[in-house]
């Protein structure tokens, strides 16, 4: 008996189609989402879709891609947290409970995290009853700890930046001392490709013949393009590919820190991404190609969409239609300017046109980045219009095709192999269980368990009569 109630929240096939949560906790769900934003009810609000079972998305203008092809966004403002984040925590979470015994009486759970992981953590984690801790690099922006320590947990900031995620595994180990401490490592646990296989993929997949019917595309995703963080939100691709053969997975890393492009090290500012290891939730053999992306040219990219001259000059310079300037406004944050900038890259290496869509994602928005902002502005001085057009020059009008490595079978074992200094030399992982990533079933079983868990979700709530059942 735990001293504490688990709490469960949906199952993967409700966070892929809410319409099947039972209808009552459903309507509680969504009312706590404006009401009691910290009520674990929340947790049903885990999905890509709104109260009308629609796909939060936004088609971008050509005006602003300069571009021929469709390039679209999936955007994770609406989600608990406002980051996709929150789906990979609570998909890890639930399963630990169910198959792993881990339990809230007696567990404290860590975090490791360079930002939405951590705060999707601290979300999910204190719902659910558990203490939680996120191990963060201390130069993060001052908004992601400000948030986490909102939701309830507590912080252990590590030296460095984005790029410093050795240290945050350092002091991972030293917290596993404690035999009661949990480490949900996002890099690792495969609940995190779970989710954005199957939630993500899916919702993708529905989403191009919603597309097709408004006019834009040919019923197909040409393409999906994702930065890699944790590894997990690309896992997308998987599902995708699957559905059409021919379909393009493309990477993104920072220029400035490219381990995949050209075993790079470094620093850099796109928040969220390019860590310096391969994770070990990453197919890499399912991937086309890895595209790279000036750091500043996302913070500068944000700039223009975010700052009213920015805004403006986007509308009246470019004509970008006003509409289009105040939603991409809330639904922007730095990551997703570099996804975008990468489906700009995708869109002009493969040479695709109107009847093409390339999907990415929008991670988080801009309430992650005021202080990051402000910095930009104090050594780059406040925009006018004239830098405004220079920046629109130089990032969305300015992408070319260079920083590109194509995923060929030699480029994708090496890809492969950077994966052994990392989970084997450090993390303590078995050449074995390297070895077994290259079997596409290895994977295939992975991706299976989205059924066994749901099941066991199913059978707990039957037990304990909650959530309709």
């Amino acid at each position: 008996m735990t001293a504490r109630k688990i709490i469960t929240g949906p199952t993967f096939k409700e966070m892929l189609h809410p319409e099947t949560i039972d209808p009552g906790v459903r309507a509680e769900a969504l009312k706590a989402m404006v009401e009691d934003p910290l009520d674990p009810i929340n947790l049903f609000n885990i999905t890509w879709k709104n109260e009308q079972n629609e796909i939060y998305y936004h088609v971008l203008p050509r005006e602003l891609t300069g571009v021929d092809a469709n390039i679209v966004v999936l955007h994770s403002v609406h989600f608990p947290t406002r980051s996709h984040k929150v789906g990979a925590t609570y998909s890890v979470v639930v399963e630990k409970e169910l198959f792993d015994g881990v339990d809230p009486a007696v567990h404290t759970l860590v975090w490791p995290s360079t930002g939405n992981y951590g705060i999707g953590g601290a979300f999910v984690g204190c719902r659910m009853n558990f203490d939680g801790i996120v191990v963060l690099p201390q130069d993060m922006s001052r908004e992601r700890f400000e948030y986490i320590e909102r939701l309830g947990a507590r912080v252990i900031a590590t030296p460095g930046s984005e790029s410093n995620v050795k240290e945050i595994y350092d002091k991972t180990w030293e917290l596993r001392e404690d035999p009661n401490v949990r480490v949900l490592n996002q890099f690792e646990v495969m609940g995190n490709y779970r989710f954005h296989y199957y939630v993500t993929g899916n919702t993708i997949a529905e989403l191009a013949q919603v597309l097709q019917e408004r006019g834009v595309g040919a019923g197909k995703i040409s393409a999906y393009v994702s930065a890699m963080g944790s590894g997990g939100t690309i896992a997308a691709g998987d599902r995708l590919k699957q559905i059409w053969p021919d379909h393009k997975v493309v990477g993104l890393e920072p220029i400035q820190c490219s381990t995949i492009y050209n075993n790079g090290y470094g620093s850099h500012r796109i928040e969220g991404i390019g860590d310096k290891h391969v994770t070990w939730i990453h197919n890499v053999f399912n991937m086309d190609a890895v595209m790279c992306i000036d750091d500043m040219a996302c913070l500068y990219g944000l700039a223009l969409l975010t700052d009213p001259v920015g805004k403006e000059t986007l509308a009246k310079r470019y004509g970008v239609p006003e509409a289009d300037v105040e939603k991409m406004s809330g639904i922007f944050g730095i990551s997703s300017v570099c996804n975008v900038l990468g489906a700009i890259k995708t869109a002009k290496y493969y040479d695709m046109g109107k009847d093409d869509v390339i999907i990415t994602i929008c991670t988080d928005a801009i309430d992650r980045y005021y202080s990051v902002m402000d910095w930009l502005e104090s050594v780059e001085g406040r925009m006018d219009e004239p830098l405004a057009a220079h920046r629109m020059a130089t990032t969305f009008h300015g992408q070319k095709t260079d920083y590109i490595s194509e995923g060929t079978v030699e480029s994708r074992e090496r890809w492969h192999n950077l994966k052994y200094y990392t989970w084997v030399e450090q993390q303590a992982k078995t050449v074995e269980e390297l070895d077994a990533q290259r079997d596409p079933a290895w994977w295939h079983e992975h991706q299976q368990m989205v059924v066994k868990i749901d099941d066991a979700i199913i059978a707990f709530r039957k037990e304990h009569h909650i959530h309709g059942e």
